[in-house]
């Protein structure tokens, strides 16, 4: 089931449910109106593309920022 984002067009009040597509539109919960615009939020991204949103925000530190990488022994891989 998705978030839906909702503004109330009577007194602008911004809120957010989780419920089936076919649910009913609820009322604002700060002055009971009824009209009210929707907005579905974007979903939450799990798998190769957060990897990739990861290592993009790690490119954009400072070289001097520790990056966590930990090595074992005989780990291969280069880095010192």
């Amino acid at each position: 089931m998705p978030i839906y984002d909702y503004q109330c067009s009577c007194c602008q009040a911004s809120f957010e449910r989780f419920h089936s597509m076919t649910a009913e539109a609820p009322s604002c919960p700060a002055c009971g109106g009824k009209t009210i615009r929707v907005f579905l939020s974007a979903p939450a991204v799990h798998g190769r593309m957060a990897q990739g949103r990861d290592q993009a925000i790690r490119s954009l530190q400072p070289a001097d920022t520790p990056r966590g990488h930990q090595h074992g022994p005989g780990c291969g891989c280069g880095h010192a």
